[in-house]
């Protein structure tokens, strides 16, 4: 089936009700898109680092950003994921987006009264400049919900019959939809908000109503804002709040079936274009739930591995490997389609988040327990801890490179937060600044905050700095990362370790990744203590890649972990 006539048989699934012209309007518009065609490149997401930075906390606007190229460059990273750049009102950290075909235009160092002609002047040249280090580009875009200051919105609630007020959901019964979940417990008390003798639904802040896409021409607008960024030359989008789009009564209004044909229709229309213009899923569920984000390669190229990011802080915790294992079993993660992806991580601009749909109540509070080491930290009630990674691990550079030893090697495509690689801690500062923006108590502000590169520069020259120490570390696991294509792409094959004097244990977590026929092995002692570990291949040259509290005692043939060391080789 062709592009178009796939176009179609979603678009009639979602509308039958209203035949094809506005589809037929808008593919004829849709024809007049430049084409690009790479199929070497579409999977390029496999081998990428991808690196997450607010722009301005960054370092304040694109001209800003374009200087530190060369650092991210010579850090290891080939791949910039922007959070939210569009036009808001900032209440949400650019969440709320009131212009979704606009940046706003302090980053782009503009005035308000800039043109769009302005913004792609400034924006295409960032890109140029990224795109000739080999650092791909994608940013954010919320399609679920808008913010309330979003023309369409505006429009919305001038009259009962205005054209764009169905472009979101109103009632005055509040009844409605009662079975979709309250996803900001402890922050907002329900899912409606009042607007004159109306109510409109809203699954996030009460100032981002969601977007209903039981309206065709909303659909095609957000295709339009898409494409719009595709031709300017972004390399994909991260689709925030993916599971919501379609509401059903009598439903959670999550994951339905017809959300899954809207991501079907996007994705068509970016690989008509532009085949492996990433579409990234950011969809808070369990595996089996994510991989359906997927399809069959006809839905997002790739998703996040929610579940595998708190059972990595579980392991280092427990000192035992056992939590990682069983979820990256096939009975807790699917197979993907061959060519998707699972992407994974250690930190985000969110708190390390405990949602029940991927961690268990037993789960979450010996995370919790072991992690939120301030009362502050508290995030929804228990369901998250709003700190940054080198918090988390008490500032102990031993425990961070560990975590990031686990998340460069064990699946998928690896995502760095802005800051973390030089152990960047909470920002207080930030935190009241922002409250105080926002009149929000939102915790997770606590791991966002701005980079002060004159004194990080003052840091990373004292070799002695903890800052500096865990520069050091993490820019050199990544750089060695960034070369082995097996990482990216190869299997994962657990191994049982047993002690030097015998017995297994599961405090030492090992593992092969294997890709057209190379093979490396990674080792891991997730204990406080030292580890006295039997050579798992006794009969084989093992290269070594990256070790850190590691050594071979050539007597035995064994191998010595001090607390928290891990060793990554080549099997020859």
């Amino acid at each position: 089936m062709n592009k178009k006539e796939l176009l179609k048989s979603y678009w009639n699934e979602l509308y039958p009700e209203t035949g094809e012209a506005k589809l037929e309007a808008f593919l004829t518009e849709f024809e007049s898109h430049p084409k690009y065609s790479d199929e070497n490149e579409s999977d390029w997401y496999k081998d990428a680092i991808i690196y997450a930075l607010y722009v301005d906390l960054f370092n304040e606007d694109f001209n800003g950003l374009t200087d530190k190229l060369d650092y991210l460059q010579d850090l290891g990273v080939n791949c910039l994921w922007l959070l939210p750049i569009l036009d808001s009102p900032m209440r949400d950290a650019g969440f709320d987006i009131k212009k979704y075909d606009r940046i706003r235009p302090e980053l782009l160092g503009l005035t308000a009264d800039s043109t769009k002609e302005d913004q792609d002047k400034v924006f295409s040249s960032f890109l140029e400049e990224a795109h000739s280090r080999g650092i791909r580009v994608i940013f954010d875009i919320a399609i679920n919900h808008s913010s309330d200051q979003h023309p369409w919105f505006l429009e919305a609630q001038k009259s009962e019959d205005n054209p764009y007020r169905y472009y979101y959901i109103w009632s005055k019964d509040t009844s409605l939809y009662g079975d979709a979940r309250l996803l900001f417990k402890g922050i907002e008390d329900s899912n409606w908000e009042p607007l004159g003798d109306w109510k409109y639904f809203h699954r996030f802040f009460s100032f981002q109503p969601d977007l209903n896409y039981k309206n065709p021409d909303l659909l095609l607008a957000m295709s339009r804002n898409l494409l719009y960024w595709q031709k300017s030359g972004i390399d994909g989008f991260r689709a925030d709040a993916i599971p919501y789009l379609w509401k059903e009564e009598g439903t959670n209004c999550e994951n339905l079936p017809k959300t899954h044909t809207i991501v079907k229709f996007f994705r068509a229309i970016l690989d008509y274009v532009k085949p492996g213009t990433l579409l990234l899923a950011e969809a808070c569920q369990k595996p089996n739930e994510v991989v359906k984000y997927m399809g069959d390669g006809d839905e997002c190229h790739a998703a996040y591995h929610f579940p595998l990011m708190p059972m990595m802080f579980k392991a280092i915790a427990m000192g035992d490997g056992s939590p990682i294992k069983q979820t990256l079993s096939p009975k807790v993660t699917p197979v993907i389609p061959e060519n998707s992806q699972w992407l994974s991580f250690l930190r985000v601009h969110d708190e390390l988040s405990l949602e029940l749909v991927y961690v268990t109540e037993e789960d979450r509070k010996f995370i919790h327990d072991n992690y939120c080491h301030k009362p502050e930290w508290d995030f929804r009630v228990g369901e998250g801890v709003s700190a940054r990674l080198s918090e988390l691990m008490q500032r102990d550079e031993r425990k961070i490179a560990l975590a990031y030893s686990l998340m460069l090697t064990l699946t998928g495509t690896p995502v760095v937060y802005y800051g973390d690689e030089f152990g960047k801690w909470n920002d207080e500062n930030y935190y009241t600044e922002q409250i105080k923006l926002t009149g929000k108590d939102d915790t997770r502000f606590l791991v966002r905050g701005r980079i002060d590169w004159e004194k990080l520069q003052e840091n990373l020259k004292d070799e002695n700095n903890f800052h500096s120490r865990v520069f050091e570390l993490v820019s050199n696991m990544l750089n060695t990362r960034k070369d082995e294509k097996v990482f990216g792409r190869g299997e994962t094959d657990f191994i049982q370790m047993e002690t030097s004097v015998g017995g297994k244990t599961e405090k030492v977590l090992a593992y092969t990744r294997k890709f057209e026929g190379e093979e490396l092995l990674v080792i891991n002692n997730l204990s406080s203590e030292p580890m006295s570990i039997k050579n798992p291949f006794p009969n084989k040259d093992l290269m070594l890649l990256f070790p850190q509290g590691f050594s071979v005692d050539d007597s035995s043939n064994s191998l010595q972990f001090e607390p928290y060391g891990f060793v990554w080789l080549r099997v020859i």
